[in-house]
């Protein structure tokens, strides 16, 4: 019998959808990051933009500036980054610029996410698996923004 990693993607994957769904019921766009190191969470974050009033307070900016606090360090090749949604441009070149081992995203972004405008924008070296618990990703996303059509 195999044993289970319990450190898998869809643990960690799991860890950043807590996150979104605290964003989820703050009335913000319900994203979840997480940085992981040696199967250990670093950083956690969610999406702040309407809390502080700040455009750029996306989930994986916020994870990847305490992940970098966390280790001192600005480059984090050793870490893996898990975000409920695809990053925006924006956040692939914070990954970009931090030098991000792996990205691991649970459902795209067809109108905003990176690949939809330049997929070199990660780093060359960082490894993307796309698809993680994507069901559970994307009903959190897709419902947040079904309320919000339905209330207008």
């Amino acid at each position: 019998m195999q044993k289970q990693d319990i450190f898998s993607d869809e643990y960690f994957m799991k860890q950043a959808l807590i996150q979104a769904q605290i964003a989820f019921e703050k009335g913000e766009v319900p994203i979840g990051a997480v940085v992981v190191c040696n199967k250990r969470i670093i950083s956690k974050a969610h999406n702040l933009t309407e809390t502080l009033n700040d455009t750029t307070a996306h989930a994986e900016m916020l994870a990847i500036t305490a992940a970098s606090n966390f280790l001192g360090a600005k480059y984090l090749r050793e870490c893996t980054l898990y975000v409920t949604v695809e990053p925006c441009v924006m956040c692939a070149g914070a990954a970009y610029w931090s030098q991000i081992g792996k990205i691991v995203y649970g459902t795209k972004d067809d109108k905003r996410g990176y690949s939809v405008f330049n997929k070199q924008i990660i780093h060359p070296k960082t490894k993307i698996s796309a698809g993680v618990s994507e069901p559970e990703c994307k009903a959190l996303i897709t419902n947040f923004f079904y309320e919000i059509r339905i209330k207008e």
